[in-house]
């Protein structure tokens, strides 16, 4: 059975976010996602439009690959970044907690996360089951593309 370990990341988030946008109606983007930051550390909004169901899907795919709860404030730290001060040396800064905080609340009510108490958080069978698929999905177009891939 193939498993997200098994594809690339940047193809499983780009195509996770797609069928994110298209079939889960829980999951969309406030409407203050256009003017925002992801972070202190960062000078700019992003400047991709649908940047809000790819990092939901970023999001879902670290909850599959670590298996164990996680909270919002150990995501800060993995979605922070190189924080620059003046002529100081740069220094690790945490990015915010309300598009992580809100983007697993909406992947709770669409039933992909389930909440475990006082530990965080941790991907449900049917969100377990949709990475499996479409991680299944995605070799088997790799393979077709390149025949050589079916030995790994």
């Amino acid at each position: 059975m193939t498993t997200a370990y098994d594809v690339p990341a940047d193809v499983l988030i780009g195509k996770l976010s797609g069928y994110i946008k298209e079939n889960m109606k829980e999951v969309t983007p406030p409407e203050w996602a256009a003017h925002v930051k992801t972070g202190s550390h960062v000078e700019r909004v992003p400047q991709v439009p649908d940047w809000w169901y790819v990092r939901t899907a970023s999001i879902l795919r670290k909850l599959y690959m670590n298996g164990e709860p996680i909270g919002v404030q150990r995501l800060r730290g993995e979605y922070g970044g190189r924080k620059r001060v003046g002529n100081s040396p740069a220094h690790h800064a945490k990015a915010g907690g309300c598009i992580i905080r809100i983007s697993l609340q909406q992947l709770e009510k669409a039933g992909l996360v389930d909440k475990v108490e006082k530990s965080g958080r941790v991907v449900s069978n049917k969100g377990r089951s949709l990475i499996d698929a479409m991680s299944t999905q995605i070799k088997k177009d790799l393979e077709r593309e390149k025949p050589e891939l079916k030995a790994y």
